[in-house]
Order: structure tokens, then C-alpha cells, then sequence
């Protein structure tokens, strides 16, 4: 019968002394005179599997050659082990060569480095490490849908293509089907015979269009491909990256600092209790003391806390800053750290100066703040960002033309303050954020299959 390697370790008793078909790949071979053993992967769990064999079969010869790399189909009885490292191995009968190695396959039974692998992105998910990683990422793709599926939200698709800057930073890629080897040679830009009629970029977020949708079904939330042409090299930054945007009407600030702290317990909760090995193995060694830290954020209450009492705490605080905290600007990664080791948590920032935040967040009644939050954790500082937006039509169009946002092509969004407007907040929160949190993988190129990043579209 053909199984699956997550099926014999969900229920042993029911394989064990059963014979079974198998198929995947060799992880490693270790091969003696009169019998040998594989390393067996199927992909189906992070465990691997031990096939033993030995020279009482006829094509022992042949089966000793296998390489490392290779895709077997193989038949045999799941036996106790009689040695130690694993409960079960399973007693080869036949083995059928699906697709051989050779010898310079770059994945070997060894330690690569990471730079190494980036290198092999379209072999590392072979490794234990990513193999790890990446189930990570699809069981922390499902929870976030289940989430907000379970509470009545609807799964909003933003468009990727956009003639809007939602950030108002222009830091977009242009879509074009312009000629711009002529263009470049001297040529004009007439973009009323590009294929949009118009200037077009890859969006930076799907908020906007989010909030148009949440004025109709109440809750929504957009999680998809987003994209910054910012020329950062940091271990944070990719220029192609997933991002979870929830809107919701008749919401006010508290109330999505409610959502954003519920809603990140329940994803954390729900990777510590199905990827159980793949968390012990990020613990053991990648990031030691990982499970202890995700198992206090799930059991944490969270502090909520101003922008201006967090400048406060850290001006009084007895540390030589690298860089100083002061009221009206952003703070630094080592403000993030002291504030949650303050606190002991995640720390909710709150009501920040408004000249540091975008035009569409709510104006608070002090006229020097607005209804922003950024949730900071420890271990990683900024998580997730979110406001109250601004409902108010007169005051979203003077935000406009103080931060130099134009009101052509975006009425729109101006007009949702028209027809029917109401309060409304949301937050963002950047997927490859979330899975170095989760996995204690430090470095987004890591964390991603296929890193988009300054100088780099490989694969």
C-alpha cells in the first residue's frame, strides 16, 4: 500500500509489521559491506525515515549505489528499530531508481552555509533548515486565513498593479510597456500610449483599496504580494514581500489594538501546536530559548503606551544612546528593545507626531498626533503597524496638501468620506516579519523562497 512518511509516524501501531510502498528522496546513504541504510524524505513531514537493506537481496549491488539526491520507489515492512535514534525503520524488499544524482549534487549529507544555499534557493527546501522554514511558512499562511475566516471576514484581492502611492514615499516600481531603449536614447515619455494611458507601479500596499471594501462587507483583509523599490540591504528589507492588511468599519484605535493582539496570539498558538517538530528544531539550533519566547508572548497581556511616554521613559532611562530619543521623531531598533525589556512584553506605541506618519491616519484632538499604533515585540522589535483612519473629509484633504499627497486620481478614496463614511481602522503586518519571529531565521532572504532583492532576481 502506498503511504505517506507523516502517516507511519501519525499512527505506528497501525503500519508496524505492515509492508509499505514509499516514494521520495535519499537525504544520505550509509552504506556497509553486508547491509546498508537510507535516509528517506517524502516531504510530508520534517521527520525523515530510515530504510534498512542488506545483501540478502539480489540488486544489493545496484542499491548500494544510490546516490545522495536521488527519487527512489521503495517497498518494505515497518519494523521496530533495533537501533538507537529513531522508533521504526522500515526493512527494504525492492527499490526502484526513479530519477538518479550525480555525484556534484550540491546538496550533500554536510553543513552549508546560508549564503551558500541562497545560491541553491531552488534545492535548499531539501535541507533541514528550510525544508523547516518553509512549512512554517504554509502552516502560518493557513492559521492567518483561518483567523479571519472563523470571524466573518472577507478575503479582499488588492490589485498589484496601481496608479496610487498609498505610503506616499514613491518608492514603486514602474509598469510600463513603453519603449525605454528609446526613450533613453532621447526619446519623450508619452505615457497616453502606455498601456494604462497613464503612469502604473507595482502597489506598495493594499490598504486603500481594503478600505473601500470594508465600507461594504464590514471586515476584510488583504494577504498578498506587495512591493518596495527601496534600495535597503538589510536583513528586514526585500523588495517583493507578503503583507496581511485587515480593515474594519466601526472600529476605533482600541478596538484594533484588541484585534492585532488576539489575532497574533492565535497565529503564534497555532504553529507551536502544528509544527511541533519543526519549533523544537529552531530551538534547538537556530534561536535557543524560541519556544520559552513565543510560549510568554501567547500568555503575555500587552502594554499600551504612548509615543510621548515612551520618549519620556527612554530620555530618563541611564543609557548612552547611539542615537537620542526625541518627542516629534521615530524611535530606533534600540528603543524598540529597551521599551518591551521595560515592559517585559509587546508594547503597543501609541498616538505618534503626526508629521512622522502617513496622510490617511486619524488627526487626534491635540492637532500634533495622530491615532497610529505600532506594536513592538521583544526579539524583534516592530511588528505590525496600524491607525484609526482618518473619516473626516476637510481634515483627510488638508493632511493631502500638508504632506504633498494630490487629489487627482485619488477621489476615490477622498469620496469614501462622502458616501457613507464612518469610523474605520486597520493594520499591516509583514508576513516574512512574522516567520523570522516565529522561526528565529534572522534574515529575510531566508525566509522567503525566492529573495527579490537590490541587485538580485535569480531564479
Amino acid at each position: 500500500m502506498l503511504v505517506d512518511v507523516k502517516d507511519i509516524y501519525l499512527d505506528l501501531k497501525k503500519y508496524l509489521d505492515c509492508e509499505v510502498k514509499l516514494q521520495g528522496w535519499v537525504r544520505n546513504h550509509r552504506k556497509q559491506k553486508e547491509f546498508g541504510f537510507i535516509d528517506f524524505s517524502d516531504g510530508t513531514c520534517f521527520k525523515n525515515i530510515q530504510l534498512v537493506y542488506d545483501n540478502s537481496l539480489k540488486e544489493f549491488d545496484e542499491i548500494s549505489k544510490i546516490k545522495v539526491g536521488s527519487s527512489l520507489e521503495v517497498i518494505g515492512k515497518v519494523i521496530k528499530s533495533e537501533g538507537a535514534g529513531q522508533e521504526f525503520e522500515v526493512k527494504v524488499s525492492n527499490v526502484t531508481l526513479m530519477g538518479d544524482c550525480p555525484d556534484d549534487y550540491p546538496i550533500q549529507p554536510k553543513r552549508h552555509t546560508r549564503e551558500f544555499l541562497r545560491e541553491q534557493a531552488y534545492l535548499r527546501p531539501r535541507t533541514n533548515l528550510f525544508n523547516a522554514v518553509f512549512r512554517v511558512r504554509s502552516i502560518a499562511s493557513y492559521a492567518i486565513h483561518k483567523y479571519f475566516q472563523e470571524r466573518g471576514y472577507v478575503y479582499f484581492h488588492a490589485p498589484l498593479i496601481t496608479a496610487s502611492d498609498c505610503e506616499g514615499a514613491g518608492q514603486m516600481f514602474q509598469v510600463t510597456t513603453l519603449d525605454m531603449e528609446r526613450i533613453a536614447k532621447g526619446g519623450e515619455v508619452d505615457y497616453s500610449k502606455d498601456f494604462f494611458g497613464k503612469p502604473a507601479s507595482l502597489t506598495v500596499s493594499g490598504q486603500l483599496e481594503a478600505e473601500t471594501f470594508a465600507m461594504a462587507y464590514k471586515k476584510v483583509y488583504t494577504f498578498g504580494p506587495t512591493f518596495r523599490a527601496e534600495n535597503s540591504n538589510t536583513k528586514t528589507h526585500a523588495s517583493e514581500f507578503w503583507m496581511i492588511e485587515p480593515e474594519i468599519a466601526f472600529c476605533d484605535l482600541s478596538g484594533v489594538m484588541d484585534i492585532e493582539e488576539d489575532f497574533l496570539k492565535y497565529i503564534v498558538k497555532y504553529v507551536l501546536d502544528n509544527a511541533k517538530e519543526e519549533m523544537e528544531f529552531f530551538d534547538k539550533f537556530v534561536e535557543k530559548g524560541l519556544l520559552d519566547k513565543l510560549n510568554k508572548l501567547v500568555n503575555s497581556k500587552f502594554t499600551r503606551i504612548s509615543h510621548h511616554d515612551v520618549i519620556t521613559i527612554l530620555k530618563d532611562a541611564k543609557v548612552k544612546w547611539e542615537f537620542q530619543p526625541e518627542y516629534g521623531e521615530d524611535i530606533a531598533k534600540e528603543h524598540e528593545k529597551y521599551i518591551t525589556e521595560y515592559f517585559d512584553g509587546p508594547v503597543f506605541i501609541t498616538d505618534w507626531p503626526k508629521d512622522i506618519k502617513a496622510f490617511y491616519m486619524k488627526l487626534n484632538p491635540d492637532n500634533e498626533t495622530v491615532a497610529a499604533v505600532d506594536l513592538e515585540v521583544p526579539g524583534a522589535g516592530e511588528l505590525m503597524g496600524g491607525s484609526e483612519r482618518e473619516a473626516d473629509y476637510d481634515k483627510l484633504i488638508t493632511r493631502m496638501h500638508e504632506m504633498g499627497v494630490p487629489e487627482e486620481g485619488m477621489e476615490w478614496y477622498i469620496n469614501l468620506r462622502k458616501f457613507g463614511g464612518c469610523y474605520h481602522s486597520g493594520f499591516g503586518m509583514g508576513f516574512e516579519r512574522l516567520i523570522i519571529y516565529l522561526t528565529g531565521v534572522e534574515n529575510i532572504r531566508d525566509v522567503i523562497p525566492y529573495p527579490r532583492t537590490p541587485g538580485n532576481c535569480d531564479f
